[in-house]
């Protein structure tokens, strides 16, 4: 079953797997004018369903953040639409909005070229990247797939009869992990019957309702249907074992040579100004050193991946590339 992965999947591979430093200084609370006080007045759009990976995310950056008093009375509210580009749309058209960020991470940049948006993220300001996740191969728990063997069997068999749904459109992490998975066990990406939802909260009652015979998504989406026996995970994405899925076996593990990394960070729209940059910046690197954002990556299964300024800036051009490179590979960018 061992195969080489394509130079493609090993690019993006590396990319999602860089090293990350923190960086600045706790905030001055410029939302309020006093250095002790939290800041005020700051939106988190998630630019796809509830239930998601962005809307966990971004729902847990603003309760950690008014739990430690970085600030206050933060709104997270949800634009979905097109794969994110909705969302990234709005926020492009907020110019000058420093109040403003949109929850986003690989999903929206491939998104942004599989629906050919005419807004982009090299439009957007990069404030930071959070963290980053492992994927996962799910079935409901009555699947006669028991393991990734089996599974991978079967769809060899008969690639358009064994559908994979994932919670992001096409050029999303949902689709383009299935597609190098199908590309390491031997089938022509072409021929793999994808299903897109709307992030994870549409993907897990198809999941559920075995509308799909598998899904492909990160896997913190799911710990409380796994631990509930509602769903199965036959195989996490990552170089090494999962501490949340420990009995759960890589695909390396599983003689499948592909390691897949999902991450997600945060960007506001363009032309803020610098102290609105900054506040942000500043607030998000706080966050970060708390113990209570520690705490959540733990539970979450979430790996740190911190990173801001310039640094996130590169890296999210890097990835752009790098999955511009793969869409156009498969014929959709």
């Amino acid at each position: 079953m061992r195969t080489r992965r394509t130079a493609a999947v090993s690019a993006l591979a590396a990319l999602s797997i860089f090293a990350a430093g923190a960086c600045g200084a706790t905030a001055e609370k410029q939302g309020t004018g006093k250095a002790d006080e939290p800041v005020t007045g700051l939106r988190i759009m998630v630019p796809n369903t509830p239930g998601g990976g962005y809307d966990t995310t971004a729902r847990t950056v603003a309760k950690v953040m008014e739990d430690t008093k970085i600030a206050s009375g933060i709104q997270v509210f949800n634009l979905p639409g097109a794969g994110g580009t909705v969302g990234l749309q709005r926020t492009v058209n907020e110019k000058g909005n420093g109040k403003l960020a949109m929850q986003m991470g690989l999903g929206v940049v491939g998104a942004s070229y599989a629906s050919k948006s005419k807004a982009t993220l090299s439009q957007t300001t990069p404030i930071a990247k959070l963290m980053e996740e492992a994927g996962a191969i799910v079935v409901p728990k009555d699947s006669p797939y028991k393991t990734i063997g089996d599974l991978v069997t079967a769809w060899k068999a008969d690639p358009k009869a064994v559908a994979v749904g994932g919670g992001s459109s096409l050029g999303g992490p949902d689709h383009l992990l299935p597609m190098q998975l199908a590309k390491a066990v031997g089938i022509d990406p072409k021929k793999v019957n994808y299903i897109g939802y709307d992030g994870g909260g549409e993907l897990l009652p198809a999941i559920l309702g075995n509308k799909i015979a598998f899904g492909a998504s990160g896997f913190g989406e799911f710990l409380d249907q796994i631990q509930a026996g509602q769903v199965r995970v036959l195989a996490v994405t990552s170089e090494k074992p999962i501490d949340a899925l420990k009995d759960v076996p890589t695909l390396k593990a599983s003689g499948i040579d592909l390691v897949f990394t999902n991450w997600r960070g945060v960007v506001a729209p363009p032309g803020i100004g610098d102290a609105d940059k900054k506040v942000w910046t500043d607030s998000l690197t706080a966050m970060h050193r708390s113990k209570e954002w520690q705490g959540e990556l733990a539970k979450h299964g979430w790996t740190d991946a911190f990173m801001t300024g310039d640094e996130f800036a590169a890296y999210l051009t890097a990835q752009d590339k790098a999955v511009a490179d793969i869409l156009t590979e498969l014929g959709l960018a």
